[in-house]
C-alpha cells in the first residue's frame, strides 16, 4: 500500500496546481491514498489574508475542506482521497485552532513548527550573529516546542522534524539539544501518534530527508511510529522517493509505518 500525507496546492500562495492536479498525479504514481493537507490559515489574526505567500485566507478554508470531500467522491475507486491539513503550532493560540478544526471531519492534522522565537525556521539569517551557546539554546527552543505540539492532542502526525537545517545544513552539527530530541520522540510513542519522513529536504540546501537517519533510529528505539510526506508543492514530486524510504526504514529496523483515516491509525507493513 502506497501513500503521500503531505501535499499543498494552489491555495498556500506558493505552490502550483489544484487539488485535483495533485489526486491524478497521485494515481499516476500508483499512490493507494493521498492526503491534501495544506497551510493552514493564520486562525488567530484579525485580517482574512495576512500572509497569501504563506498560507490560504480564512475565508477559503471552508471551501478547501468542501473541495477535498468532493474529489474524495468523485475519485472513490480509483484512490483513497484523504482530508488534512498542515497546521502551524503556535502555543498561545492553540485553543483557537482546535476550535476552528473540531467543525470539520478531517482524517488527519499535521503539527508543524514554522518560527521560533518569531522568525521563521527557514531564515538563513537567524544564525549569522548567534554565538555557538546561543545556536544551541535556538534548537532546544526548537524541540521543546516540538515536544509540545505532541504533547497537545491535537496532531496525529509532528511535520518535518529537523526542517531548520533546511537552508543551513548547519543546524545537524548543532550538539547539546540530545536530550530535547529524545523527549520529543518519547513523546510520539507515548502520545500514539506518528513522526513524518518528508522527503522535501532533497529541494533545500540540505539535501536528503527530514528527519536525519539519526533521529529516525532513535525513533525506532522509542517506538515512535512514522509516516510518509511528500510535502509536494508542485504535482510531479508527489510520492517522490517514496520506495528509497521504505527500503531505508527497512534497513534501520522498522517493520511498519501508518497513515491516517478519521484520525484512525492504519498500519502498513513495511
Amino acid at each position: 500500500m502506497k501513500f503521500d500525507l503531505h501535499t499543498h496546492h494552489e491555495r498556500c500562495g506558493h505552490a502550483i496546481g489544484t487539488i485535483e492536479d495533485y489526486i491524478l498525479a497521485g494515481i499516476q504514481a500508483g499512490l493507494t491514498a493521498i492526503g491534501i493537507s495544506d497551510h493552514s490559515p493564520y486562525f488567530a489574526r484579525e485580517e482574512d489574508h495576512p500572509q497569501p505567500g504563506i498560507a490560504m485566507a480564512k475565508s477559503e478554508f471552508a471551501r478547501y475542506v468542501d473541495e477535498v470531500l468532493r474529489l474524495k467522491e468523485k475519485y472513490a475507486g480509483k484512490i483513497e482521497v484523504l482530508l488534512g491539513v498542515e497546521s502551524d503550532f503556535f502555543p498561545n493560540e492553540i485553543a483557537h485552532y482546535r476550535a476552528v478544526y473540531e467543525k470539520y471531519p478531517f482524517d488527519y492534522i499535521i503539527g508543524s513548527v514554522h518560527q521560533t522565537r518569531g522568525v521563521s525556521i527557514f531564515n538563513r539569517n537567524r544564525w549569522k550573529k548567534l554565538s555557538e551557546g546561543e545556536k544551541v539554546e535556538d534548537k532546544k527552543d526548537y524541540y521543546r516546542m516540538i515536544r509540545d505540539s505532541a504533547n497537545e492532542g491535537l496532531f496525529q502526525i509532528l511535520g518535518h522534524i529537523d526542517a531548520m537545517k533546511g537552508y543551513f545544513p548547519a543546524f545537524s552539527d548543532i550538539r547539546g539539544a540530545e536530550a530535547e530530541i529524545d523527549d520529543v520522540l518519547r513523546a510520539v510513542a507515548d502520545n500514539d501518534i506518528a513522526l513524518e519522513i518528508n522527503t522535501s529536504g532533497s529541494t533545500k540546501d540540505c539535501g536528503g530527508w527530514y528527519p536525519a537517519d539519526a533521529i529516525l533510529e532513535r525513533a525506532l528505539h522509542f517506538g515512535a511510529d512514522v509516516t510518509f510526506g511528500s510535502d509536494a508543492h508542485k504535482p510531479g514530486r508527489v510520492g517522490d522517493e517514496w520506495e528509497l524510504v521504505a527500503a531505508r526504514l527497512k534497513e534501520i529496523g522498522f517493520k511498519r509505518w501508518v497513515f491516517y483515516r478519521q484520525k484512525e491509525k492504519v498500519v502498513v507493513p513495511l
